[in-house]
């Protein structure tokens, strides 16, 4: 079976459980974004250190369950729910909770916006958090558009977006520490 099936040449494409919706809807955008973000995390994971590609890895996972919760319309989550998909649970906030606990106790207060780019997995979580920033926004407007998303989506991105900045900052603090900046 081919992976083209020509059926959103002409602007739709299929949900799951087959509904079609326009491509420009708010779900799609919404979950696409979240597609988006997964991507940003595999390159981040990819220049991880061992401990910083379980947390990714942890973290990708959840947002594949995310993403399929996204791309189901309302009428057919009983179904999702039903055919056992995953979903995102509240241990999956926990964790992320637990984590940024864990890097404001051994981080220094942060002063002042940070500048992208002291190391290439820091540049890769920088480019992650302004993508969750923007998914949050899209599953926001899903809400406003088309009704209820579970509370708990939201309230995900926008806790990994803290943790992606806080991640991208040790990450940078770890990178920099040893090197000095020469004033022109």
């Amino acid at each position: 079976m081919s992976i083209t099936t020509r059926t959103g040449d002409e602007g739709s494409t299929a949900l799951m459980y087959g509904r079609r919706v326009s491509k420009d809807s708010p779900r799609v955008e919404a979950y696409g974004e979240v597609d988006e973000l997964n991507a940003c995390l595999g390159l981040a994971r990819a220049h991880s250190s061992k401990e910083g590609k379980m947390l990714i890895e942890t973290i990708q996972r959840a947002l594949v369950g995310l993403m399929g919760e996204l791309a189901v319309a309302r009428e057919d989550l009983f179904r999702y729910e039903k055919d056992g998909y995953a979903r995102i649970k509240d241990e999956d906030l926990y964790l992320l909770d637990r984590e940024i606990a864990a890097l404001e106790k051994a981080a220094p207060k942060a002063k002042g916006w940070s500048t992208p780019g002291g190391s290439l997995t820091g540049a890769a979580l920088a480019l992650a958090r302004t993508v969750c920033r923007r998914a949050e926004r899209g599953v926001w407007k899903l809400e406003s558009k088309e009704g209820k998303v579970r509370n708990l989506i939201p309230k995900y991105l926008n806790r990994l977006s803290d943790l992606l900045w806080l991640l991208e900052r040790s990450s940078d603090t770890k990178k920099t520490k040893s090197k000095k900046i020469r004033k022109s």
